[in-house]
């Protein structure tokens, strides 16, 4: 029935009424805080996101610590190590960064649940997510062994999941079998199964300094074109044993976060990324909109699309707002 029958407005008339009809909700406990680690003694500051640090393995275990007591269940660590090399070996050195930062978390803050990323690209001298073949592009088989690796050294050393960044075909398989050979069956795989080659990552690769030092990596991420493509990658990623997968980045792919909600039973995650933090955070202090307001707008639209987590540098100041 339409007008004058059918009135939409008379459930958006009170504060009460719009609540108990609302759809969609959002709360701390959706949310993931992304921390970039390293093994310098003091913080300092990441040009390009206002208010994210490069943190040493105190300040990370100090600010999850806050981040927990507001709600939010979880932190994804990144890796900034002390030295690089062609096969990015620091990625696997059970001495390394990550694994100190997750055994200093894992000891002060233990209901906290702790994700790693599992990339090269942070600890190759070149930049790119996986070994160089002769000719310069990325050897894809190659890579596995090393991705594995470091998975099980990021086990180990007491990681709740491991969440392989790489977009390497075939390495949410090679992961899973290396952990459950291991002993580590239990370990979780949160993929980045649709990962776009986007422009989105810049203040990310200027935190994690981890630019490629030639070419790009549009070889290996997908095309911001591709949706069935994207559809494929989270099937296979599903069948071979990932537990949640990931659409990165999320605002410009809300789409493809909808179509993946629609495809697989697994959970869904989206990542805020770096520079969708950055692009609001600029807008925000030039005047142009009301941080507050825009951000949880975006992040109730990524949710409303059907993401189940979110990987967001604003977490735990959301968490703050919401609690």
């Amino acid at each position: 029935m339409g007008f004058p029958a059918t009135r939409l407005r008379r459930l958006r008339r009170s504060a009460g009424l719009r609540e108990l009809v609302r759809e969609t909700d959002l709360a701390p406990g959706h949310l993931v805080l992304p921390l970039f680690v390293h093994l310098e003694e003091t913080a300092s500051p990441v040009d390009g996101m206002p208010g994210v640090e490069r943190l040493p393995i105190s300040g990370a275990v100090a600010r999850s610590k806050r981040a927990r007591e507001l709600g939010v269940p979880a932190v994804l660590l990144f890796g900034i190590p002390p030295t690089k090399d062609d096969l990015g070996s620091q990625a696997w050195d059970d001495e390394g960064v990550v694994q100190l930062a997750v055994q200093a978390l894992k000891a002060e803050v233990p209901e906290l649940v702790v994700l790693t990323d599992v990339c090269l690209c942070q600890y190759t001298s070149h930049g790119h997510c996986g070994v160089l073949a002769a000719d310069g592009s990325v050897d894809n088989d190659a890579t596995l062994e090393l991705l594995a690796r470091t998975a099980v050294s990021h086990a180990r050393a007491g990681a709740d999941a491991v969440a392989p960044s790489d977009m390497m075909d075939g390495r949410v398989a090679a992961i899973r079998a290396a952990l459950d050979e291991e002993g580590f069956g239990e370990r979780a795989i949160v993929s980045y199964a649709a990962k776009f080659a986007s422009a989105f990552y810049g203040p990310f690769r200027a935190a994690a300094d981890s630019a490629p030092a030639f070419g790009d990596r549009r070889g290996y991420q997908l095309d911001p074109a591709n949706l069935r493509q994207a559809l494929r990658e989270v099937e296979l990623d599903v069948a071979e044993g990932a537990d949640v997968v990931m659409v990165k980045p999320a605002l410009p792919y809300l789409d493809v976060i909808a179509r993946v909600r629609d495809a697989v039973r697994v959970p869904v995650a989206a990542y805020n990324v770096s520079g969708e933090y950055a692009m609001l955070k600029y807008a925000a202090a030039a005047g142009a909109l009301d941080e507050r307001a825009a951000v949880l707008e975006a992040l109730l639209a990524m949710r409303r699309a059907g993401a189940d987590l979110i990987v967001t540098y604003f977490a735990d100041e959301v968490a703050g707002w919401l609690t």
